[in-house]
């Protein structure tokens, strides 16, 4: 079954985050950024009423405009179960020169309207560096009660719902942080080089205070995330180039499987650049091994995403591409080219996996339906079915010519 699958256009809004609050509501998060461009940055409340027939347009339900000055919202993750979502946007450059960066922004998202709840600073301010940083991570612990945020180099873990820290800060010596993902037990950071897996704090750990505070005490924290391991990148068939890690997932329902997106760096030569080549690796965690690998791009991958009940891996590519692959085999399911006019940059499943959206900064998002049956179209099960009607064709044709002879 092919998939139904359709564009919709946003007036002057360049996409660049987006999480599903329901199975049918979402928010997207973009604009024009810290620029004089006079696009504004906002946050958008969407619904498309019909999960599994996406040609009907989009309903645009409420936008949240965002103060002067500040940036686009580049990362967004959803809680579900609250219907709140967590944002990071860069405070307007003339504020930080008297206050924190409150990069770390919390919405609520009730009766189809955004409302402003909270903010926290961890991300700081370096007037002397031109490449100012910004918050391109945010990622819930699966029970709800951490979300991880990160720049490039700096990583918190903060409670949720209180966005107090629930761990020293974190800051890389090395490389630069492009991922992170929770299990019920481990904090998966990738960066270029390598990935970091630190001990997350316990639930008792994580709580948010609130019972201390109800009762006049305030908690402290002095817990340190541990660094339990650190894996180095694999190697990569077909390609003496480097490699750097761009998007890292568990499995959400098996802690022992865990996703990597691997996008090659290209040596330089006389003649022209090699291929930037992307490929996804399926791990085992209990011995950090690679037990599935495939090359899913000739371009590299942007955006990653898993879909809740496990059954498939989407990305997008810097050829515009939109892919789906199937999460057990890695075998593609489906293939969309020219999703936009601009590489994707942002692609998350619904809670239920039944709705897949893409977004780009060309003011466009893509709506696809996912059918139950996808898995099922998969190249890897019709060579099992092919394979087995020619084992039953040929052992047919052999007791034929057995009794022709007798």
């Amino acid at each position: 079954m092919r998939p139904k699958h359709t564009p919709h256009s946003l007036s002057a809004f360049p996409v660049y985050s987006s999480a599903f609050v329901s199975t049918d509501e979402l928010v997207l998060g973009g604009g024009g950024g810290q620029t004089r461009s006079g696009i504004k940055n906002k946050l958008v409340g969407a619904r498309n009423y019909d999960c599994v027939a996406p040609d009907r347009e989009i309903s645009l339900l409420d936008e949240y405009e965002l103060q002067m000055g500040e940036d686009a919202p580049m990362s967004m993750a959803a809680n579900p179960k609250t219907h709140e979502i967590i944002c990071g946007v860069n405070s307007a450059l003339d504020a930080l020169e008297t206050v924190k960066n409150q990069n770390c922004r919390k919405f609520r998202v009730a009766d189809g309207k955004l409302s402003f709840e909270a903010s926290q600073s961890t991300l700081t301010y370096d007037p002397d560096n031109d490449d100012d940083d910004f918050q391109k991570i945010t990622v819930f612990s699966p029970g709800g009660e951490l979300v991880a945020v990160a720049g490039s180099r700096d990583l918190s873990v903060l409670r949720f719902p209180s966005l107090e820290p629930a761990a020293t800060a974190l800051r890389l010596s090395k490389g630069e942080i492009y991922d992170a993902t929770f299990s019920s037990s481990n904090l998966v950071v990738a960066t270029t080089v390598n990935l970091m897996i630190y001990a997350v704090p316990s639930a008792s750990e994580a709580d948010d205070g609130t019972s201390e505070k109800q009762a006049g005490k305030q908690k402290e924290i002095s817990l340190e995330l541990d660094l339990v391991q650190t894996i180095e990148r694999p190697t990569l068939p077909g390609t003496d180039a480097g490699s750097s890690f761009r998007a890292v997932r568990y499995h959400p329902s098996n802690p022992t499987v865990l996703y990597t997106v691997l996008n090659t760096v290209p040596q330089r030569t006389r003649s022209k650049h090699s291929p930037r080549r992307a490929f996804v690796c399926k791990w085992n965690t209990d011995n950090w091994e690679v037990t599935k690998l495939r090359k899913v791009s000739d371009r590299n991958v942007t955006c990653f995403d898993v879909s809740p009940d496990g059954r498939f891996l989407a990305f997008g590519s810097s050829d515009y591409t939109v892919g789906v692959l199937d999460a057990q085999t890695l075998a593609p399911l489906l293939t969309i080219l020219k999703a936009h006019e601009f590489p994707p940059t942002t692609l998350k499943f619904n809670p239920t996996s039944s709705l897949l959206i893409s977004g780009s900064a060309d003011s466009t998002v893509r709506v696809i339906a996912i059918p139950d049956q996808l898995v099922g179209a998969s190249w890897s099960s019709w060579i099992i079915v092919i394979v087995t009607l020619l084992v039953i064709l040929f052992a047919i044709i052999a007791q034929q010519m057995h009794q022709a002879y007798q």
